[in-house]
């Protein structure tokens, strides 16, 4: 699939996370995830990348074990949030991405120690 996308043109990032695997997305899938899905991270890339590379916490899918959300805190609107970046490891994609004040169940996978 990446190659693919990188002989397209395509390729918005492709990054290695944390946990070793590569997650890639490109600019037309994110024009998506920010005018449909969650516009209120339009520009906010670079915190996307940030958190594949360096979570503060990590939670596997309880429904798809090949589902990966990584968890870092920003500010959000002079408040803490979290950035949390949702990926498939099998595909190596990014599935979506989005700032919640709230952790989703599943099983932790790694979290950093403060």
């Amino acid at each position: 699939m990446v190659s693919r996308l990188k002989e397209n043109n395509d390729l918005l990032f492709e990054v290695i996370t944390f946990l070793g695997f590569n997650v890639s997305t490109t600019k037309k899938y994110w024009e998506i995830i920010t005018t449909v899905k969650h516009p209120h991270i339009i520009g906010r890339e670079s915190e996307v990348i940030s958190t594949l590379r360096n979570p503060d916490l990590i939670r596997q899918s309880r429904t798809d074990e090949n589902v990966y959300l990584f968890y870092r805190e920003i500010e959000y609107n002079n408040k803490n949030y979290h950035m949390c970046t949702v990926t498939n490891k099998d595909k190596g994609i990014l599935i979506t991405a989005y700032i919640t004040d709230k952790i989703k169940e599943g099983v932790q996978i790694w979290k950093k120690s403060k």
